[in-house]
């Protein structure tokens, strides 16, 4: 055994010793091993993160075969904020040489990886004039940076291809990957600590302020989102504000508005965000039932306080207790009634009806109405004593009309309610919404409602069309109420309408008779469209013509456009580029 033939000593060699493409494998490993080990120390290093961005690109090089390396970190808006290469960081202007900004959409908005073996006959980068690769054959990786199901930005190589070198695609994405998702977690971190430093700099510059004047004087919160209440639109962004401030409080709430502006909804979000939300949300319609019915509802009543009262019964009052009651159409209640819900929101007490005993109730009360309280106070109808009790925190609730831009929104949420009610899966296209934003809605959100839901279900494919909806075909009968038809022929109104003789919306109508006290059409009458006292003297305007219109009154200033529209300076921008509308330069 000590002594062994030469072919069975290679045999044994050959055995032992690993095939070249396993050492070449192990070699890769341990090379993506140390770059992920190097580049961990650049991002831990306490330098400004546009150095240390610029550190990681520079070294990528070492350990990824690469002609230019980018990293950019995109701000709130979705615009570059950092743009860092092999070279140093760059200009945000000078970024579309190197990765082009239909790349850079492309990567955040899908939020995976793109690898291209081809700039050259690839359609993003034929796109980007400033793209300098597109004469040269160039393989291309891009990378979102994501941290938290958050994407900040993108991370991309290019190299160049000769037809020899043979690249390892798959090894290459997978260690960019982990690469970007250490680049993320280290500009998350960053900025959280940016946000924290800048509030502690803040407090600091106020040594003034003592504790007990942030509580009387609390941060504002402009973008307070509540479930079931949809828009971004500016008159409801500061309705929202004020829910959320008077929702701390115990002050009572009377809520204001047109029919159909979501009054309910607003005192449903008041509760939820008061410190009452554990405790019963309860309401009533006081205009549904008459008097006598009215107070048992509210106060209860015994044991055989009235025919039929055959067992004790706790009022919406007691029901309510440690919580909130919503009064609805508080204006319809009788002046006799009145004085009985007077002393029960003075004293907070109340007896039921029938009985003797005193109970104390404790309840926040939310008073909602669509009646002109003022004039009925004047003329007798509502007890001024009452008036004042409830309207401690009056807020106006904005109607449909007033926020055009969130009809698209709530359009495309009763939709989806309508799908997950029927099981189906319509869609709206593009002219559709455009169509139901020019549209005037009387009847606010549950006219729209009324609106989408009709259209829906007469809808013969999955995807809602302009030429779907009531009113393109002349049969949209919500339009007999705003054109004022009225008894000379309004018996007949839905007959003309079978028949196809009434006019569509946009038709021009007669002139509108004024009376001598008040500037209503009078029944019979039709109102014009261009009189101030008619609500459809002022038809929508187009998606188009609205941004053309806010562009002008912003300076051509897409940050300022966007405030006055309730969007993003990015939603601006696409907008801007789908209607083809170029930007005025000064």
């Amino acid at each position: 055994m000590a002594h062994m033939l030469p072919d069975q000593v290679g045999e044994i060699v050959s055995r032992n010793t690993p095939p070249e493409p396993a050492v070449e494998a192990a070699r890769n490993a341990d090379s993506l091993l140390r770059g992920i080990y190097e580049i961990s120390k650049i991002l831990t290093a306490p330098t400004r993160l546009k150095i240390t961005l610029a550190n990681v690109a520079n070294i990528l090089s070492s350990f990824v075969q690469m002609r230019h390396g980018a990293i950019v970190v995109l701000d709130a808006e979705g615009e570059p904020q950092i743009s860092a290469t092999t070279g140093g960081a760059v200009p945000q202007s000078a970024i579309g040489s190197v990765i082009p900004q239909a790349v850079i959409d492309k990567i955040v908005a899908t939020g995976v990886p793109i690898v291209i073996q081809d700039t050259s006959t690839s359609e993003l980068f034929q796109a980007d004039p400033q793209s300098t690769s597109g004469t040269i054959a160039t393989a291309f990786i891009g990378v979102p940076l994501k941290a938290e199901e958050k994407i900040f930005g993108t991370l991309s190589i290019d190299r160049v291809r000769n037809g020899t070198t043979e690249f390892r695609y798959e090894e290459d994405l997978r260690f960019l990957a982990m690469v970007a998702n250490l680049v993320g977690r280290t500009i998350r971190l960053h900025r959280t600590l940016s946000t924290a430093g800048q509030r502690l700099i803040e407090k600091q510059s106020r040594p003034e302020q003592s504790l007990d004047e942030d509580r009387t004087h609390p941060a504002r919160h402009p973008h307070v989102k509540v479930d079931g209440i949809i828009g971004e639109s500016p008159a409801l962004k500061q309705v929202l504000e004020i829910v959320s401030v008077v929702a701390r409080t115990n002050s009572t709430v009377l809520l204001r508005g047109e029919s159909g502006t979501g009054k309910e909804f607003f005192a449903q979000a008041i509760h939820r965000l008061s410190h009452r939300r554990e405790k019963s949300f309860v309401k009533l319609n006081c205009a549904a039932l008459p008097e006598s019915v009215l107070e048992s509802e509210l106060f209860g009543h015994e044991k055989g306080a009235f025919t039929g009262a055959i067992l004790q019964r706790a009022g919406r009052f007691e029901l309510a207790n440690g919580g909130t009651l919503l009064l609805d159409e508080i204006g319809e209640i009788s002046p006799a009634f009145q004085a009985k819900l007077l002393r029960v929101l003075q004293e907070g007490e109340l007896e039921r009806v029938g009985g003797t005993r005193t109970l104390k109730v404790d309840v926040r009360l939310i008073c909602a109405t669509n009646k002109d309280l003022e004039t009925a106070v004047r003329n007798g109808e509502f007890r001024a004593d009452l008036y004042y009790r409830i309207n401690v925190v009056p807020i106006v609730l904005p109607p449909l009309r007033e926020r055009p831009g969130d009809i698209p929104r709530l359009a495309k949420a009763l939709l989806d309610r309508f799908n997950k009610e029927n099981h189906r899966d319509l869609a709206f296209t593009p002219s559709a919404l455009d169509l139901i934003s020019q549209c005037y809605f009387p009847g606010n959100v549950r006219e729209l409602e009324n609106c989408v839901r009709r259209t829906a279900t007469l809808a013969r494919s999955m995807t809602i069309t302009a030429s779907d909806f009531a009113c393109q075909n002349s049969q949209c009968l919500s339009s007999l109420l705003w054109k004022g038809v009225g008894r000379s022929h309004g018996a007949y109104a839905v007959d003309e309408f079978a028949r196809g003789n009434m006019m569509p919306v946009g038709s021009p109508l007669p002139a509108m008779r004024v009376g001598p006290s008040q500037n209503e059409a009078s029944p019979g009458e039709t109102c014009d469209p261009n009189h101030p006292a008619c609500p459809a003297m002022n038809q929508r305007l187009t998606e188009r013509d609205r941004l053309i219109d806010a562009m002008e009154k912003a300076g051509w200033v897409q940050a300022k456009a966007a405030r006055f529209l309730g969007l993003t300076p990015r939603q601006v921008g696409y907008a801007l580029r789908r209607h083809h509308i170029e930007v005025k330069k000064f």
